[in-house]
């Protein structure tokens, strides 16, 4: 009996002790759902009982540097569908799905069959069409509203325009279908520019249906934040459109590309690369690509080829061989280290190094000249005896200071790596000869232009900046972007000096093209080769300038890539182009003409006016220009192959060089007039801007003072006349 009660006994130990392990367990196991699993799972639920709609924020506006704005975000609506819920309240009516399918599809401009797909899909949600316009939107509205349908909505949305299609493409960047940046400031700034969504929450029940009668939550988007550049709207134009007319004009095979920094701050006022592409629409097919079966955004292949075209933005992404551009920065070095003087004498003939003969460009060489005239002449014996008497050390020391072999920090994506800058490791007298002349090393421009900058502003590298400030969308500045010198390279009486020299290069040197009355500039043409074949042209013509050289406001690169014409030279090529450029940036910009000596002999030289009626634009642009004489078109139409109809002056009228010819596209019943202005007692060069300003053409009879004008002031008269002015000095005796 004891032992019977002995074991049943045990039995319910065991049996407690089962039911107590179990409970243990139990409890152990709903700890673990509701403190460890709880969360994920709440959320889960949530979700099943929830469907959330997103609505974008509005990104923040991209402006230039006086509030132009640039990149903007309009307000557009998004269409979209809860399939689940619309099948559901559609089952009794089938039909009915293929009527809602053709009425929208006629609202949207798309197919029967593609809204209807959207309509029935397997999904909680499904976006029927994105980002149409607001009248768009507000059609949909109505029909949804006149059917009772309320499975569908219309949600405000944004998207991106840019206001003056293809105008700094390559700063700016594009965005994709979901608002995010893929190119440019657009990207680099991305998580700037984004905001915040916001979203409209309801309840929904198992199957995805919205829950009768249950309130909507809505949580607002925050705007993104708005960018202000360094780039100016009409500089960044005046820069775009002298690219454009050199990729005409001389059947550039790579594009060209220009970089206008202002050199005290190291601000960029215009970035300008060709081809280009126009954001608004950035995946469809370039012109210039031949390809029968483009796909466009789809497509590998083309998406690629494009990055690798027209998306490029040339003037930060390409290194080359900055050629005798790079000949300033070897001055600077031995000017600031006293190997040379402006007056140290050399002799140009040929240096023989390492079983290799250098010569200079010039049959024959230059004979005995100065250090200045070295410069003047481009002669590359000269700077390989300055660089031989530098030294390695040095030199490669003055090209590091100057910002060359690194990066320069600016805040746009795509900036070549340290070691994509290809320079000699272990430099030997050979190589530093060969680079003292900008051959056999790379570059970006985006560096040629900062260490010019160095040279025009005292000797100070600066940083580049391409953002001015960031601010929110109620106008405060969230960041300012201020100047930076990075560290002093050469001294002010450096810079004093060589600014003094390459201001004789443009007047009496190889940039004579670039010279311009009244403006004193300075600068450095090259030309270099690249690793290209003979048949794809192998140059790379180049100019980099500054101005007014006695206190530079500006300073700009040139690049024109593998140019199909002859000669190809950077002087001949890029000069002009240089030089036509900084004369429409200087205006512009108020800075005041100062007529030298020089510039009263050039008024003083007459030409002939050419006969250009009935000559296509480009063909009268190209005589006139070989005559010397500047043009200006008027007319609606000012294409290259448009007839010129009229012009003023006549031709056979002699006229100074460098007057202004007016050319009409049109037949003008009456000419344009303007009005004479009163220039008596004006210096020449103060009578000649005024009359350059009041679009007359001046002729300078003698010296000194105006005494005496061709007409009165007030008088009307045709645009782009000639006016005789006699000018006397004043004798007090």
């Amino acid at each position: 009996m004891v032992s019977k009660n002995k074991n049943v006994k045990r039995r319910s130990f065991f049996l407690m002790l089962t039911y107590f392990v179990l409970l243990i367990a139990l409890i152990i196991r709903l700890g673990y759902y509701q403190i460890v699993k709880g969360e994920e799972y709440s959320r889960q639920a949530y979700f099943a009982q929830t469907r959330n709609r997103i609505i974008s924020p509005k990104r923040g506006t991209i402006y230039d540097r006086n509030g132009q704005g640039l990149a903007i975000s309009g307000s557009v609506e998004t269409i979209s569908v809860n399939p689940q819920d619309f099948k559901d309240k559609m089952k009794d009516n089938p039909e009915k799905i293929d009527e809602i399918a053709s009425a929208l599809a006629e609202i949207l401009d798309m197919t029967a069959e593609e809204v209807k797909a959207k309509l029935i899909e397997n999904s909680r949600w499904a976006y029927i069409k994105r980002k149409v316009d607001k009248e768009i939107g507000k059609k949909v509205r109505e029909y949804l509203v006149e059917n009772g349908i309320d499975s569908i909505c219309v949600d405000e949305d944004s998207k991106r325009f840019y206001p003056n299609g293809t105008l700094a493409s390559h700063v700016l960047g594009f965005t994709g279908v979901d608002d995010q940046g893929l190119n440019g400031i657009e990207k680099y700034y991305d998580a700037m520019l984004s905001g915040e969504p916001g979203m409209v929450m309801v309840e929904v029940d198992a199957g995805g249906r919205q829950v009768k009668y249950s309130p909507e939550r809505y949580i607002e988007p925050v705007d993104g934040y708005d960018i202000y550049l360094t780039i100016d709207e009409t500089i960044q134009h005046f820069t775009e459109k002298a690219l454009e007319k050199a990729m005409l004009d001389y059947n550039l095979k790579r594009g060209a590309a220009a970089i206008v920094m202002v050199p005290k701050t190291g601000e960029i006022l215009a970035m300008a690369s060709k081809p280009d592409y126009n954001p608004n629409d950035p995946f469809k097919k370039p012109d210039f690509i031949e390809k029968e079966d483009w796909e466009g955004q789809s497509s590998v292949e083309d998406v690629n080829l494009l990055f690798q075209t027209v998306f490029r933005n040339k003037a930060l992404m390409d290194t080359y061989e900055p050629g005798s551009t790079f000949k300033a920065i070897t001055s600077a070095a031995a000017l600031e280290e006293g190997v040379v003087t402006p007056e140290t004498e050399f002799v140009c003939n040929t240096v023989h190094m390492a079983g290799y003969n250098i010569d200079c460009w010039r049959a024959g060489g230059h004979g005995a000249e100065t250090f200045r005239m070295g410069v003047y002449n481009s002669c590359n014996p000269v700077f390989v005896k300055t660089a031989l008497a530098l030294g390695i050390d040095k030199f490669y020391r003055y090209a590091r200071n100057f910002g060359f072999m690194q990066k320069t920090g600016i805040t746009l994506n795509g900036e070549p790596e340290d070691s994509q800058y290809l320079w000699h490791k272990k430099p030997m007298e050979l190589d530093l000869a060969v680079s003292s002349f900008g051959q056999r090393f790379t570059i970006s421009p985006l560096q040629l232009v900062t260490a010019y900058s160095a040279i025009a502003n005292g000797g100070y590298l600066m940083k580049p900046l391409i953002v001015k400030q960031i601010s929110d969308s109620q106008g405060n500045i969230i960041e300012k972007y201020e100047p930076q010198v990075v560290r002093q390279v050469i001294s002010k009486q450096t810079s004093d000096t060589l600014r003094e020299i390459l201001e004789g290069v443009v007047s009496e040197g190889t940039g004579r093209n670039a010279y311009v009355s009244g403006y004193r500039i300075a600068g450095k043409t090259g030309t270099s080769e690249t690793e290209q074949t003979e048949s794809e042209g192998r140059y790379i013509a180049s100019f980099a300038a500054f101005a007014p050289a006695d206190d530079p406001q500006v300073v700009l690169l040139v690049i024109l890539d593998h140019p199909q014409v002859y000669p190809h030279s950077g002087g001949m090529l890029a000069a002009p182009v240089a030089g036509k450029l900084m004369e429409e940036i200087l205006d512009y910009l108020r800075v005041e003409r100062e007529y030298t000596e020089m510039d009263r002999k050039l008024m003083l030289k007459e030409v002939s006016v050419p006969e250009v009626r009935s000559l296509t634009l480009a063909d009268a642009r190209k005589k006139l220009e070989s005559y010397e004489l500047n043009y200006i078109v008027e007319g609606e139409y000012k294409e290259d192959d448009e007839i010129i109809m009229e012009q003023t002056p006549k031709p056979n009228s002699s006229v100074p060089s460098g007057s202004t010819v007016i050319l009409y596209t049109y037949e003008p019943e009456k000419k344009i007039t303007v009005v004479m202005p009163d220039v008596l007692n004006k210096t020449i060069s103060e009578a000649a801007e005024s009359l350059r300003k009041a679009g007359l053409n001046i002729k300078v009879e003698g010296i000194g003072e105006a005494r005496r004008q061709e007409y009165e002031p007030g008088v009307e008269l045709n645009k782009g006349q000639v006016v005789t002015i006699w000018f006397e000095h004043t004798v007090v005796d």
